[in-house]
């Protein structure tokens, strides 16, 4: 049944494309007879699904938007962060006229559809307002948090209206209120029926709420975080600022889908049910609000296994030892309270620990089939650059030659269940209102699942203060912020949204957080696991070792020169993965690209960036 719903989805949104495509792909909406449009439900429906053709992310955002925060170590860093980076107004990208196409189609809509008044119901009729509404604060909210302040725009603009176009741009705190009321309108006429919620891929009343719920709190705690607006360089206005508006509506979202909505959490075998979410052919719409399904049958692939696995074709993404220290015992209780954590090894730190660390990356556990016969599997040094290689998104079968093109079919979460109640937890901590209640409603519940026991805790974690650079010592903040990090690792982005909206960007410096990978002691250490696998003759062979000195798969060649690309040795016995990395304040906002300016010159340039 799922793969026919999957497949009249499809269906109804190529068909969606073809029925509207002048409507959706030219430019100058307002030479565009519409009379034979906009007179049914049918319309309505097919125009909007378009969006989700044109404007829903791909495997790459959604697997790969955190490749660069803090706890990903790369091949390459980001122009942003590297000193060579040469990032400026210049060459900055993001604001031609095909950057602006999707809010066009979208405010085409509204000012269309009121030609269906009257031959569809007020229900339907706003539920279609809702969806069009939904996808402007998308946009928005893009745009947003890559540029700061930008231009407000309602209405599709007419070729011929010059003002429009040479419009100024409209204050941060006047767009986001904008997107607020869009997304406030959208989570109350966007309905809930079974025809929209089904396969999590329709915009509806749930999807609108989650979103609604990441979207506030960003901008909450951005507000919170960053002392002055970052457009201007200027304070905050205080008119749009009253009663922490956005952190409540944040948890007021969530809220409502925790007590009316239909989702809970995957739960099952705590070794498997968190990964499941991320390697299922169908979404597990139990805990999926909204997301992206992929397909063998119908061969719609996404690329995301290669590109983890790939020594060539990807960026060689690992999580840092830093970061891996984070996830707790089972028991409740930090992995850095123990004893001689630093020396623990490779082999010996996934036991007694949070379950979701090695659904996240390999463990010394991991079996992969490789050509239809279950191994053990091990990291690839040609691919890892700490021992962490992450596996939350990865099939664990090489048939199709799955790690070696474009040949995925799991389908995609974008958002979660999980993900609202993390946001209500944040929200709560954030206004000062978190307490054991609001604990067992959210963290416990993500805790228990993992099999760790949800122990409530009784004063900050100093090892999470460090982590954050001693700027938050509330226990329940620091507590929130470890359970964001792995349970939505790796996931649409949202770690390096966290580290801008934190004023974390330290974070992503070379001088505060080195990429430090496995503990090996020194360079004459070799580690040989001889596990189940065997070699044509029958005899056990080694699937997982490590020796320094070498440059293989399995083994590193340690130089400790500090030079960019190479492999070090720090004073703890840690690999590092040396690169340097710098931040600036102005690197919170991406400069108003030269070429906009010009051809507009009321826009004003990002103040930090003039």
């Amino acid at each position: 049944m799922r793969k026919i719903l999957l497949y009249t989805l499809m269906t109804l949104a190529a068909a969606g494309m073809a029925s509207c495509e002048d409507f959706l792909t030219r430019d100058t909406y307002d030479q565009i007879g519409s009379d034979e449009f906009w007179k049914s439900e049918t319309d309505l429906e097919l125009y909007a699904n378009g969006f989700i053709q044109k404007m829903i992310p791909g495997d790459g955002t959604i697997t790969r938007g955190d490749i660069y925060a803090d706890y990903c170590a790369v091949d390459i860093p980001t122009d942003l962060l590297r000193p060579d980076g040469n990032v400026s107004p210049d060459n900055q990208t993001g604001w031609a006229e095909s950057n602006w196409t999707n809010l066009r189609r979208v405010n085409y809509m509204l000012d269309n559809m009121h030609k269906c008044k009257g031959r569809v119901s007020d229900e339907i009729y706003n539920h279609y307002e809702g969806v069009a509404r939904f996808w402007r604060a998308w946009f928005y909210y893009d745009k947003v948090q890559t540029f700061g302040a930008v231009p407000w725009y309602d209405f599709t603009i007419a070729a011929s209206d010059k003002e429009a176009m040479m419009k100024p741009r409209d204050s941060r705190e006047y767009v986001m209120d904008k997107v607020l009321e869009d997304l406030t309108f959208a989570s109350t006429y966007c309905l809930s029926d079974a025809k929209f919620t089904k396969g999590s891929a329709l915009i509806n009343k749930w999807v609108a709420l989650a979103f609604k719920s990441r979207v506030c709190l960003y901008e909450g705690t951005f507000r919170k975080y960053h002392s002055r607006e970052p457009s201007s360089d200027k304070p905050w206005q205080a008119e749009y600022n009253a009663d922490n508006k956005f952190l409540r509506e944040a948890a007021a979202a969530a809220k409502e889908i925790m007590d009316k909505g239909p989702y809970s959490l995957v739960t099952g075998d705590v070794k498997t049910a968190y990964r499941s979410l991320f390697t299922s052919a169908g979404l597990l719409t139990q805990e999926v609000i909204f997301g992206r399904e992929y397909s063998k049958e119908l061969s719609a692939f996404h690329e995301t296994s290669w590109y983890y696995y790939s020594p060539t074709y990807g960026a060689k993404i690992a999580m840092t030892k830093k970061f891996m220290n984070t996830y707790l015992t089972t028991r409740g209780t930090p992995f850095t309270d123990i004893d001689g954590y630093q020396t623990i090894d490779f082999i010996r730190e996934f036991d007694g620990r949070d379950a979701r660390m090695a659904q996240t990356v390999i463990s010394p556990t991991y079996k992969m089939k490789i050509s239809g016969r279950e191994r053990l599997y091990s990291p690839n040094w040609k691919v890892t650059r700490t021992g962490y290689h992450p596996i939350k998104w990865s099939i664990d079968d090489d048939a199709d030659n799955v790690l070696s093109k474009a040949a995925s079919w799991n389908s995609l979460p974008i958002l979660r269940y999980a993900e609202v109640l993390l946001n209500y937890a944040e929200a709560k901590a954030e206004l000062g209102e978190m307490d054991a209640a609001v604990w067992d409603q959210t963290i416990a519940q993500l805790r228990s699942r993992a099999g760790v026991t949800p122990v409530v805790p009784d004063k900050a974690d100093p090892y999470m203060e460090a982590y954050f650079l001693n700027t938050v010592t509330d226990k329940w903040i620091l507590e929130v912020r470890r359970e964001r990090g792995i349970e939505l690792c790796l996931e649409m982005g949202l770690r390096w949204d966290d580290d801008m909206r934190w004023h974390m960007g330290d974070l992503l410096t070379s001088d505060n957080n080195p990429w430090t990978g496995i503990w090996i002691g020194n360079t004459g250490y070799t580690y040989d696991f001889t596990g189940q696998s065997t070699d044509d003759n029958g005899d056990p062979v080694p699937d997982f070792y490590i020796r320094p000195g070498e440059d293989t798969e399995h083994s590193i060649a340690i130089s400790n020169t500090g030079a960019n690309q190479t492999f070090s040795l720090n004073a703890a016995g840690n690999i590092v993965w040396e690169y340097k990395r710098t931040w600036g304040e102005k690197k919170y906002l991406r400069p108003i690209p030269q070429t906009a300016i010009t051809r507009n010159p009321n826009l004003e340039q990002n103040a930090l960036w003039k």
